[in-house]
């Protein structure tokens, strides 16, 4: 399988013209979006807690972590944000994608609305 791509606006909920625009890598293991943390304090957003995730060498590691509203393909949605290094990718989680109704379509590498979101 691909890599598949996305760009994404980032906004300050409590100041919604302040917004951040990103092409994100979608990454279906991921539960949570992780944004270079120079572009969250640009927009205002500061660490609101810390949170262990677990990297992809099943290492452990404690973030910073926020909210904000994630904007992709027409849809928006309040999401936990992951204050990345600032020269990290950004990726877009699963939470985000599936809140929406959005599935990732592994056979073409794009992403696909589903008929209706999820409630079960």
């Amino acid at each position: 399988m691909g890599v598949t791509h996305v760009t994404v606006t980032v906004r300050n909920p409590a100041d919604p013209e302040r917004t951040w625009d990103g092409l994100f890598l979608v990454d279906t293991g991921a539960v949570d979006c992780l944004i270079p943390g120079k572009h969250l304090r640009e927009i205002g957003l500061a660490p609101k807690a810390q949170r262990t995730y677990e990297l992809a060498d099943g290492s452990e590691t404690k973030l910073d972590i926020t909210t904000a509203d994630i904007e992709f393909m027409g849809e928006i949605v309040g999401s936990t944000v992951i204050f990345g290094a600032d020269d990290a990718e950004p990726i877009l989680g699963v939470t985000a994608l599936e809140s929406v109704g959005i599935e990732v379509d592994p056979r073409n590498q794009k992403l696909k609305r589903l008929p209706a979101v999820r409630l079960k």
